[in-house]
């Protein structure tokens, strides 16, 4: 008897829509790729339940006549692929037809679609089957509506998360495709209840706005770069605005939202040295290549590609940003509220309410997505700064800073005038010519000029001067060795031993001689003369790490961190009195550095207080 058997159609659907369909959030990614598919310019989504009752997903797009309507629900049935080779020049989020069969095959479905040329087509279908056929209106666009999203896979229903954990993760997807679609309005009520919402004018900053408030989106800074195969746009958010998580940084490929680790990794060497340890920046990207050059098939919900040309990418996704960052002025400014905000509070309440609502909703999702991961602070900012945005323009556009101008929201299409301009005023110099006044606990320094003051942090700052220096110098060195008077000794395990004897050549190539002194036993006589001093053993191990992890010596990456640690070890420290001299030589050392605004480590160095600041802390202004 055959053990072998072909499964039936209902039963591989359900297996299918295992990849497909995970939540109720797929669904509705799934299905909004498919209105922005069809060219709609409004996309409208109605949850009830987090979806896990209804999903109601509506729009103008080109709509399907009714033969393709019905068969858009077989398995594989797509109109974009009739060829291998159309595999390699996909211009669409969707493409390989699994989609509506998945979720029909979990759900009862009904969808109501016309071209606008005549009646239009509904059907519905429960676990998959055609249960009804008719005609329904000619308004040009499809309806699609999913009820008791896997009523026949209860073992999938019940590893579903809380209402709040859901919606999290819908107002996630929504979050992303808003942000690779500005172009496309986004709609979306939970329980009858709007939630979400952008204006659809292709304005990205104001999409940015939407979803980390207006505070985040004056802080950030537009990119660009262009090579022969790759065009790259988009927004980043400057050193002082960051997060714990990289979910915040966002990656957009010819209008589909992806997950790249190599992409990201050029970001963050874009930010080298400016943020942080172990935090991550606000990042929107745009990049736009030829479809062969990407292949998007080898994901089940598409969100990993692969790239014809990543070293290239990679250079040029890291040398904008660093390029972008050597024209701004990185200089965190103090801000404080304004406790009697003008008339003209009214004309921006509006659109600052619906950030600190759709914050608070995501909170109470429970989940780390892109508008939930909030604190206090950051609502008590958004607060605030709907109250004194009115009274800051004036001053703002004196300011370094891009000024935001937003408009009260209505849900109307007509009436919706919410509008963000930015407005940027290049520094004439990255740091400012300033004069000391004075040193507070022998750590800071303050300073003023005709802008305001400014506060120093003088160990990051002579920390910043010296890793310039010594990065500087540790690259000029090159094959010459120190010798050693007494020689150092190591003792590594057999599979560090081992490793050690394989890339014994690429080792005597940067000037390590390890002799057997033993089993797993080494001595070194000598090493490479820009190893920090006091520090030998260490540098050794950290290059034996990199063998064994990456398989490969990386001179660079070693000389920088040497370069960090030297600068670090070397740098006046904390309660360390300088006179006034010695305060105006760091301040003008400070200012020929080619990032003056954050240490090696990623901390700031400086903060200003304008003028007007100082005025409102001490009532002067109103």
């Amino acid at each position: 008897m055959a053990h072998v058997q072909l499964m039936p159609d209902h039963l591989s659907n359900k297996i299918a829509a295992g990849e497909v369909v995970e939540r109720p959030a797929s669904v509705v990614k799934e299905l909004a790729e498919n209105s922005i598919d069809a060219g709609a310019s409004w996309v409208t989504i109605e949850l009830m339940e987090a979806g896990l009752q209804k999903i109601r997903i509506t729009d103008n797009g080109a709509g399907m006549e009714e033969e393709d309507c019905e068969r858009a629900f077989y398995r594989h049935a797509t109109s974009e692929i009739s060829s291998e080779n159309d595999l390699f020049h996909v211009r669409t989020l969707g493409f390989r037809g699994e989609a509506l069969a998945s979720i029909a095959a979990v759900s009862r479905l009904r969808v109501q679609t016309s071209t606008g040329d005549q009646a239009g087509t509904k059907l519905d279908l429960e676990g998959g089957k055609l249960m009804n056929k008719s005609k329904s209106d000619a308004r040009q666009g499809t309806d699609i509506t999913v009820e008791e999203l896997f009523f026949n896979t209860p073992a999938r229903l019940k590893y579903m998360k809380t209402i709040h954990t859901e919606l999290g993760h819908i107002t996630d997807v929504l979050n992303r495709m808003a942000l690779a679609h500005p172009e496309i309005k986004f709609k979306c009520t939970h329980n009858d209840k709007e939630i979400f919402q952008t204006n659809g004018r292709g304005d990205l900053l104001q999409v940015i706005a939407k979803i980390y408030g207006v505070n985040v989106a004056r802080k950030m800074i537009p990119i660009q770069a262009d090579t022969l195969d790759f065009k790259v746009t988009g927004y980043i958010a400057k050193p002082e605005v960051y997060r714990a998580s990289r979910s915040y940084m966002s990656t957009i490929i010819n209008g589909r939202f992806i997950r790249s680790i190599p992409l990201n990794k050029a970001v963050l060497q874009g930010y080298h040295t400016l943020l942080p340890i172990g935090k991550s920046p606000i990042v929107v990207l745009n990049i736009e290549m030829d479809p062969i050059l990407v292949d998007v098939n080898v994901h089940p919900a598409k969100l990993e590609v692969r790239f014809s040309k990543e070293k290239e990418l990679f250079e040029a996704l890291q040398e904008s940003i660093t390029k972008a960052f050597r024209e701004q002025r990185l200089i965190p400014e103090v801000q404080h509220a304004n406790p009697k905000p003008e008339k003209k509070e009214k004309s921006t309440q509006g659109a600052f309410d619906f950030y600190t609502e759709q914050k608070s909703a995501a909170q109470n999702a429970g989940r780390l997505s892109m508008d939930s991961i909030t604190d206090e602070n950051s609502k008590r900012k958004d607060a605030e700064e709907a109250a004194s945005f009115s009274a800051r323009q004036d001053t703002l556009v004196k300011e370094e800073v891009p000024v935001f101008e937003a408009e009260e929201s209505s849900v109307n299409e007509e009436q919706d005038r919410e509008d963000i301009s930015l407005t940027e005023e290049k520094a004439p110099s990255r740091v400012p010519a300033m004069h000391p006044v004075g040193q507070v606990h022998g750590t800071y320094i303050i300073a003023q000029n005709e802008d305001g003051m400014y506060i120093v942090d003088q160990h990051a700052a002579q920390e910043r001067i010296k890793y310039e220096f010594f990065r500087d110098k540790l690259a000029e060195v090159d094959h010459e060795v120190q010798e050693l008077l007494v020689p150092l000794t190591f003792d590594f395990s057999k599979q560090e031993s081992l490793k050690i004897e394989e890339y014994k050549e690429e080792l005597e190539k940067v000037g390590l001689f390890f002799e057997t002194f033993g089993e797993q036993s080494y001595i070194i006589r000598s090493h490479p003369q820009w190893f920090p001093k006091g520090f030998e053993e260490e540098v050794i191990h950290e290059i034996i790490d990199q063998l064994m992890n990456e398989d490969r010596i990386n001179v660079l990456k070693l000389r920088e961190e040497a370069a960090i640690l030297m600068s670090c070890k070397r740098s006046i420290k904390a309660n360390h009195y300088l006179d006034h001299t010695g305060m105006s030589r760091l301040l003008e050392d400070l200012r020929t550095s080619t990032d003056p605004f954050t240490c090696p480590h990623g901390r700031p160095i400086i903060v200003h207080f304008s003028e007007y600041e100082m005025e409102k802390m001490f009532k002067r202004v109103m």
